[in-house]
């Protein structure tokens, strides 16, 4: 067994040698962001759909009754539900030209809270770096007019490789009655981050980076409902696309990102609303 592991460990290190070579800055293509804008507008329309929809409000709504019953038992027991989802154009998948699309959909609920009081936490950006670092290591609102806010974060990942980002949302809350809301986060300007935290510290060109993320939209729904809210989270990223040769080890790290990233938000959420949340 160990002399199987060590030629495995020592392609793998080779492999990551290698990628890390072919990683360097690498150019948005227009036909890139075109196509991924493209896959955007179609999945803001079926959301647009389900808002609409009273009785298909949340994802599990449209689920046969009994997955739609083991869902709420995993999320009434504290579990966080992640999915991977997938936007087609007349029943086929939209090719993305030199570009890999992150959609992916996570689900938590909290008991005791209320939709007023998860818009508010959702509003307190004064309060995201310790709320949701590392992910978020700065928050702050640029402007603000109603429900519309214009945001910056400074967003950081650690995995196999560090990742500092410099970016701006802009972000609309949407309240339709007393107990549903929602709201739609998209990225004005995404900048990743050389050198971060050294004197040298410096943005990299926009759409002319690495490559780990060029786009990135947060669409989130609240509902008010068994003495809880439920929150749910649409994450729909645009990263570049890996030489076919690397898909097996990169993609999966690349889509761990919005997996953890989503993980990581509604838990804490949760840790965040424990404080106001009413006792069972």
């Amino acid at each position: 067994m160990r002399s199987a592991a060590k030629p495995r460990a020592i392609v793998l290190l080779a492999l990551c040698f290698s990628y890390s070579f072919q990683a360097r800055a690498t150019e948005l293509k227009q036909s890139t962001a075109e196509a991924f804008q493209h896959y955007v507008q179609l999945t803001e329309a079926r959301m647009q759909g389900k808002v609409a929809d009273q009785q298909h409000y949340l994802y599990f709504d449209s689920l046969p009754e009994k997955q739609k019953q083991a869902m709420l038992d995993r999320l009434h027991r504290g579990h966080v539900v992640v999915e991977q989802m997938h936007t087609t154009e007349n029943g086929e998948a939209i090719e993305i030209p030199d570009g890999l699309v992150h959609d992916w959909l996570a689900i938590a609920f909290i008991p005791g809270a209320t939709r007023d009081q998860a818009v508010a936490l959702a509003q307190d950006y004064s309060r995201y770096a310790q709320l949701y670092g590392p992910d978020v290591q700065q928050a702050q609102v640029i402007s603000q007019a109603g429900q519309h806010y214009s945001v910056y974060y400074r967003f950081h990942r650690q995995a196999v490789v560090t990742v500092v980002y410099n970016a701006e949302f802009t972000v609309d809350y949407y309240l339709p009655d007393s107990l549903r809301g929602y709201s739609i986060a998209r990225t004005v300007r995404l900048a990743e981050v050389q050198n971060p935290g050294k004197p040298d510290e410096q943005e990299m060109p926009v759409g002319n980076d690495h490559g780990y993320m060029w786009r990135m939209n947060l669409y989130t729904r609240y509902l008010e409902k068994d003495n809880g809210v439920y929150i749910q989270v649409e994450f729909l990223a645009l990263s570049r696309r890996v030489p076919e040769v690397f898909a097996w080890l990169v993609n999966p790290y690349l889509r761990s990102i919005p997996r953890d990233y989503l993980m990581h938000y509604l838990m804490s959420t949760r840790k965040g609303l424990a404080p106001t949340a009413a006792p069972n």
